[in-house]
C-alpha cells in the first residue's frame, strides 16, 4: 500500500449502488479516500465541492451521462486536469473512441479485474501527482522571474523605478501620446545642496534623506505616473496625459511638500532644510523624443539651480 494514498480522494460515479459499494471496498483499502456520485449532476457539483484527485465515472446514468460529464470537466480550467477514468459494460470500439473523444483519460470495460483497475488509477495518479509538482515549479519559476524583474527595474536604495525602466517608459509613453494626440510631462528633480548635507551629517543620514524624499514622490502622485530615480541626488515624475499647465500645478505641490516636510539634520543646510529644484518638459511642444524632452527639462533644472535653488523652471 502506498502510505501516501490516505492524502488522494477518488470521486467514484454510478447510478447503482451496489457498484459504487464494490469500487469503494477496492480503493479504500489501497488508502484512498472514497467519495461518491449517483448520477451525472452530483458529480458535477461533487467535482466542484471537493475537487477530487481521480474520477471514476460510470457512461450509463440518467439526466447526463457519463460521456456529457467528462466533456464539461475537461472543458473547465479548474477541472480539465482532474483524471478521468469511464467505466461501462459496453465493450465496442464505437463508445470506446466516444469516451476518448469526451476527454477520458483512461477507459474500463465492466466487469473489470481488481488488479488492472488499482493499476490504471495508480498510473493516472502518479501523472496527475507530476502534473501538479510541475504547476507547482512554472509558478514558482514565474514567481521568481517577477521578483528578478522588479529587482532589475527598481532602485535599492529608494524602492523607485531606476533609470533602465524611466527611459523605457518615458520612450512608450511619448509615443503612445503621439499616437493618440495626448500630452505627457516630464519633472527632473534634484535635491539642493545634496553634497553639503552629506558632508555634514555622512552618507547613511544622506541615504534617508533619499529614501523619505523618494517615499513622498511616489505617495503624492497618481497610480498612472511614474516616479523613479535618475541618479544619485536626481529624481524624475512622468506625468501620464498631463499638459504643462497641469504638470506645473503638480511640480509646485512637490516643492512645496519637500520644503514644508521636516527632514533630520536640515537645519545645517544652507536655506535651512531640504529643498529641491526642478526643471519641467512637456510633449508635444517641448520636444517629440526622449532625449530632446530630458534635456530640455534638464536645463531648466539647471536654470533653477543657478537662480537660487528651490525654485521650479517650465520654460525657456
Amino acid at each position: 500500500m502506498n502510505n501516501d494514498n490516505n492524502m488522494k480522494t477518488i470521486l467514484v460515479v454510478d447510478d447503482v449502488p451496489v457498484n459504487i459499494q464494490l469500487l469503494s471496498t477496492y480503493l479504500s483499502s489501497e488508502g484512498y479516500t472514497i467519495i461518491s456520485a449517483k448520477d451525472g449532476q452530483h458529480a458535477l457539483d461533487m467535482v466542484y465541492e471537493n475537487t477530487p484527485d481521480l474520477v471514476l465515472l460510470d457512461v450509463m446514468m440518467p439526466k447526463i451521462n457519463g460521456f456529457e460529464v467528462c466533456k464539461k470537466l475537461k472543458s473547465s480550467e479548474d477541472t480539465k486536469f482532474i483524471p478521468v477514468i469511464m467505466l461501462t459494460a459496453l465493450n465496442d470500439l464505437e463508445n470506446k473512441i466516444k469516451g476518448m473523444d469526451s476527454g477520458a483519460d483512461d477507459f474500463i470495460t465492466k466487469p473489470f479485474n481488481r488488479m488492472e483497475l488499482l493499476a490504471r488509477v495508480r498510473s493516472l495518479l502518479r501523472i496527475k501527482y507530476l502534473h501538479d509538482e510541475l504547476q507547482k515549479k512554472i509558478i514558482e519559476l514565474q514567481s521568481t522571474k517577477e521578483e528578478l524583474r522588479q529587482l532589475s527595474i527598481t532602485d535599492g536604495l529608494t524602492g523607485l523605478y531606476n533609470y533602465r525602466y524611466f527611459k523605457e517608459q518615458f520612450t512608450q509613453e511619448i509615443s503612445r501620446a503621439l499616437r493618440h494626440a495626448l500630452n505627457v510631462s516630464l519633472i527632473m528633480i534634484d535635491i539642493d545642496h545634496f553634497k553639503n548635507f552629506n558632508d555634514q551629517n555622512g552618507h547613511p543620514a544622506g541615504d534617508r534623506v533619499l529614501q523619505e524624499l523618494g517615499s513622498l514622490l511616489k505617495s503624492n502622485i497618481r497610480n498612472i505616473d511614474m516616479a523613479a530615480r535618475y541618479g544619485g541626488e536626481e529624481f524624475t515624475l512622468i506625468l501620464i496625459e498631463t499638459d504643462k499647465n497641469s504638470a506645473l500645478v503638480v511640480a509646485e505641490k512637490i516643492r512645496k511638500l519637500i520644503e514644508t516636510n521636516k527632514f533630520h539634520h536640515e537645519e545645517k543646510q544652507p536655506l535651512g532644510k531640504i529643498t529641491i529644484s526642478s526643471g519641467l518638459s512637456t510633449f508635444p511642444e517641448d520636444g517629440h523624443d526622449f532625449s530632446t524632452l530630458v534635456e530640455k527639462a534638464d536645463q531648466r533644472l539647471y536654470r533653477a539651480k543657478q537662480a537660487g535653488r528651490n525654485i521650479l523652471f517650465a520654460d525657456s
